[in-house]
C-alpha cells in the first residue's frame, strides 16, 4: 500500500529557452527565472491556488496542467492520493516561448514523486523525464527544466534522451518579452511540411557550431545562432519579434526567437547594460544567467 509523506513539499523549476536558433526541437537552455510550487496530500478533494504570471488564465480543477502531470506521475508509481492541495507562485511568463508549460509538467511529476514515501525507488529520474516529455510531446524545454543547464535532447528507440553539455560561464542572456503572447500550436501551424535539403544541411552545421560556441567559444555565437527552418516562417504571427531579432543581429548581437516565440533571447557577456537598453516600449526585459539547476525539490 502506498504511503504518502506528511506535510507539504515544494519544488522550484526554471524557465527555459528552446531551439536557440538552429536547434529546432533539440536544444534547450535553463534560465534564472523560476516558478515555485507547493503540494500536499489532503484527506479528500482538490484545492488549486495560483498567483503570479498567468494566474487569470489557468483553471483551478483537474484540467490544470500541474495537476494533470501529478496524476500521471502518481499513476506511474501506482499511487492514489485521497485529496490534493496545489499552490503555484508563477514567475515564468505564459505563452511567451519561455517554457511555462514544460515547467508546469516538470513541477507536477517531481511534486508527485516527492509526496510518495520512497518515490525515488518507484520512479527514477529517467522515468520521470520520459513521462514529462511524453506529456509535453517534445523534449527541448522539458529537458533543461528537469536537468538544468544546456541540454541536447531527442527520441531514440521509443525513449526520450537528454544529454547535458557545457556552458561557458561568461555567457549571459537577456529575454525581451512582448506584452502579448502566441500559442505554441499557432506558431507550429505556420511551419512548412518539408524543407530544402540545403537549408537542413545549413541548420545542422550551425546547430553543431552552437554546441561548441556555448561550451567555450562565444565569439562564434552570432554565426551559430542563425536559423533557416522556423524563425522567419513564423513571422506572420510575431512580426515585431522578427523585426527585433533582425535589428539586434544586424548590430552583431546573437539574438533568436525563444522557443515558439514571441520572446526574443539575446546572448551577452557579463555587462548586459547595452542590451537591456534595447528593450522596445511596452516590452519587459529580463537580465538572466544560465541556470545550472533544473527542478529542485525542497522538503
Amino acid at each position: 500500500m502506498t504511503t504518502f509523506v506528511e506535510g507539504a513539499v515544494r519544488v522550484t523549476v526554471p524557465a527555459t529557452s528552446a531551439n536557440l536558433g538552429p536547434g529546432f526541437d533539440s536544444l534547450g537552455l535553463a534560465l534564472s527565472l523560476r516558478d515555485e510550487l507547493e503540494a500536499e496530500v489532503l484527506p479528500e478533494g482538490l484545492l488549486v491556488e495560483v498567483e503570479g504570471a498567468g494566474a487569470d488564465g489557468v483553471p483551478r480543477d483537474e484540467s490544470h496542467l500541474v495537476v494533470r502531470a501529478m496524476r500521471a506521475s502518481f499513476e506511474l508509481m501506482g499511487a492514489r492520493p485521497p485529496g490534493l492541495r496545489l499552490s503555484c507562485h508563477n514567475v515564468i511568463p505564459h505563452a511567451r516561448g519561455l517554457g511555462s508549460s514544460s515547467a508546469a509538467i516538470v513541477a507536477g511529476v517531481v511534486l508527485a514523486r516527492g509526496l510518495v514515501a520512497g518515490g525515488q525507488l518507484l520512479a527514477s529520474d529517467e522515468a520521470l523525464f520520459d513521462l514529462a516529455a511524453d506529456l509535453e510531446g517534445h523534449p527541448d524545454n522539458v529537458a533543461p527544466a528537469f536537468y538544468g543547464g544546456f541540454v541536447i535532447s531527442g527520441r531514440e528507440d521509443d525513449h526520450w534522451y537528454a544529454v547535458r553539455a557545457g556552458v561557458d560561464p561568461r555567457i549571459t542572456a537577456v529575454a525581451f518579452v512582448p506584452p502579448s503572447g502566441v500559442e505554441t500550436s499557432v506558431a507550429r501551424g505556420l511551419l512548412p511540411a518539408s524543407v530544402a535539403h540545403a537549408d537542413a544541411a545549413a541548420n545542422s552545421g550551425r546547430a553543431a557550431l552552437l554546441v561548441a560556441a556555448l561550451a567555450g567559444r562565444p565569439e562564434h555565437l552570432l554565426a551559430a545562432t542563425r536559423d533557416w527552418l522556423h524563425q522567419e516562417q513564423r513571422e506572420p504571427a510575431m512580426p515585431e519579434t522578427l523585426a527585433l531579432v533582425r535589428r539586434l543581429r544586424a548590430d552583431g548581437v546573437p539574438a533568436v526567437v525563444s522557443g515558439a516565440g514571441p520572446t526574443v533571447l539575446a546572448f551577452g557577456s557579463a555587462d548586459t547594460s547595452a542590451l537591456t537598453g534595447r528593450c522596445p516600449d511596452g516590452w519587459t526585459c529580463h537580465d538572466l544567467s544560465i541556470e545550472p539547476a533544473g527542478a529542485v525539490l525542497l522538503t
